[in-house]
């Protein structure tokens, strides 16, 4: 019988832009390799201070939008008492409040369970770091 726990690092990288990137695809391949057709739970995870995870529709501008609405919310200016880095930094260190820095999800007959628009998908608001990780982990 397969591991009931398997986990995975993935490395991402972001460039130096704000970032919605699609992970969707690189768990259902974890998933492949890990799950074996059975249900259970797939745990997303970005170890970082100033990234989260969302699961959100992709490719018709909701994505965009997010950006556009976490730039009105926190603006990278000069009010945050957090002031290492790029001007406006401290606004990336509270992005994970409001896009939390994981996701579970359900995972069935191997496959995850996610809405027809859905997809999972990393935020990224520090330009100053292009790299990051993304841990999955299949408990089932």
């Amino acid at each position: 019988m397969p591991d009931s726990f398997t986990t995975h690092l993935l490395s991402i990288t972001t460039g130096q832009t704000e970032t919605v990137t699609d992970l969707t695809v690189d768990c259902e391949h974890f998933l492949t390799r890990a799950a074996h057709g059975r249900d259970g739970l797939l745990h997303v995870f970005v170890p970082h201070a100033t990234a989260g995870i969302a699961v959100l529709e992709t490719g018709a501008g909701s994505d965009e939008d997010l950006l556009a609405a976490l730039k009105d919310l926190l603006p990278a200016d000069d009010r945050w008492r957090h002031r290492h880095g790029h001007p406006g930094h401290g606004r990336d260190h509270v992005l994970p409040a409001l896009v939390p820095p994981h996701a579970t999800l359900p995972v069935i007959a191997g496959r995850l369970e996610l809405g027809t628009w859905q997809s999972v998908c990393l935020v990224d608001t520090n330009i100053s770091k292009d790299n990051r990780q993304v841990r999955l982990s299949f408990l089932g």
